[in-house]
């Protein structure tokens, strides 16, 4: 078991230096000038979009607007919003918050050009339902010859969309906490996820609408209660992300004495890991909105890393470092700390509760993508009974190693950007066209 953690965890390290670093963060910067910043100069009609203004029931697609939203929010607001943010910042220190920001304000023009393409380059299934993701808009738009990219994909997309992470993070905390038994834990998620999982995205986008929204709105209001608790200390902390972003001062969190490059690539890492902007998971769930205008769900998509990361990971970076309590090791168990230092009995039980619906509606939201990566590379058939192997890896996972279950997902990320983000800078053009197209006959200045 040493030696197959080993490998990941030296994988993982391999692969998240600093050139696929700077390849994501580098092209959504490249996205973000060549959309003229359309993520922030589109915002209110956006949120026209989401409010229904422009569905249409006859539309191509299975879920709404607001449905795809949460269903992608789902996937991106798990435990990474929670037990990662604590990673990075025991990996490396609060200037690796700093770096979250900004991969997350690129990733947000990056979102906009992998989940428009999602909904471009559709493929009709056997049962006429047009199927979005990086695999589709791949072999669709870039055409035969590219399909290995596709597969590439779909087989890292595969592992990537395990719920190794979620489950293990899951257990980890309610054992520390309560003592409560990881295999148990691992049985009942197992079960909640597969009572939604079994009836696909349909399923997924209903149930998921009304839990993100309540989940989101509980995690943020008992984690701004604990930062006005240790409001003394925001200051501080935001003078110690910005100094030690840059090296200018000395590291806490754990991590002292790291180098610049590592709190750079960890913040990085960890954001991506959190909001998944350029891995192409959350174009899986936003190519399945009901639409015939591909930059509306472009245009709803770029919202997920704000929410994600400069909301829910921003407010969990400052519960843990005004807290004060020691960071060493990482993990949601970190959190629990540092929401128990302020709300000894209340905290706990709260972040209890939203980390369980985080976690499973992660679980659920991933089966999906893990489901229809293998009904991409075996076919409907052999695909479709895939969901039982997810399900049954969720009690396994719940008794592994933090550093593996990270590791492993970390693998998958990093090989699932390069062909979706690839294929998403070749066909760029082609979204601004459409980008110009729709802003003219919608009547709207750019």
């Amino acid at each position: 078991m040493e030696s197959f953690s080993d490998f990941w965890a030296a994988t993982a390290s391999f692969l998240w230096g600093m050139p696929l670093a700077g390849f994501v963060t580098g092209a959504g910067l490249f996205f973000l000038i060549r959309c003229r910043f359309t993520p922030f100069t589109a915002f209110g009609h956006t949120l026209d979009i989401l409010r229904g203004r422009f569905d249409d029931q006859r539309d191509p697609g299975e879920i709404s607007h607001f449905q795809a939203l949460s269903s992608a929010l789902s996937g991106t607001l798990g435990l990474g919003s929670i037990g990662g943010v604590a990673i990075a910042v025991a990996v490396g220190g609060p200037g690796a918050v700093f770096w979250m920001w900004v991969s997350a304000l690129v990733g947000m023009a990056t979102k906009f050009f992998t989940c428009t393409l999602s909904c471009m380059y559709r493929k009709v299934d056997e049962d006429g339902v047009a199927q979005g993701g990086p695999m589709f808009f791949i072999e669709v738009g870039l055409g035969a010859k590219f399909k290995p990219l596709s597969y590439m994909f779909a087989a890292c997309g595969l592992l990537g969309a395990l719920p190794l992470f979620q489950s293990n993070q899951l257990a980890a905390m309610l054992d520390a906490q309560w003592s409560t038994p990881t295999l148990l834990t691992g049985l009942i998620a197992m079960v909640v996820t597969g009572a939604v999982t079994v009836g696909g995205i349909r399923r997924v986008g209903r149930v998921t609408s009304r839990t993100v929204p309540f989940m989101c709105l509980l995690y943020m209001a008992a984690s701004v209660y604990v930062i006005l608790y240790n409001l003394p200390a925001v200051p501080g902390v935001f003078a110690d992300i910005f100094s030690n972003a840059f090296g200018l001062g000395a590291a806490a969190g754990g991590a002292a004495g790291i180098a610049v490059k590592e709190v750079i690539t960890t913040g990085i890492q960890r954001a991506v890991f959190s909001n998944e902007a350029g891995i192409g998971t959350e174009a899986m769930a936003h190519g399945a909105a009901q639409t015939d205008e591909p930059v509306r769900e472009g245009l709803v998509a770029m919202l997920g890393p704000f929410i994600d990361t400069h909301i829910v990971c921003t407010l969990t970076a400052l519960v843990i470092l005004t807290s004060g309590v020691p960071t060493t090791g990482g993990g949601a168990a970190v959190t629990v700390a540092a929401f128990a230092a302020a709300m000894p009995v209340l905290g706990p039980f709260i972040l209890g509760i939203a980390a369980f619906m985080f976690a499973v509606s992660t679980m659920i939201t991933y089966s999906y993508y893990s489901t229809k990566c293998a009904r991409y590379l075996f076919g409907r058939r052999v695909g479709d009974t895939f969901v039982w192997v997810y399900l049954a890896l969720i009690p396994v996972a719940a008794m592994w190693s933090q550093n593996t279950a990270v590791n492993i997902i970390d693998t998958a990320f990093a090989l699932m950007a390069i062909p979706t983000i690839t294929s998403s800078l070749a066909m760029s053009g082609r979204v601004m066209k459409a980008l110009d197209d729709y802003f003219r006959r919608m009547g709207l200045s750019r």
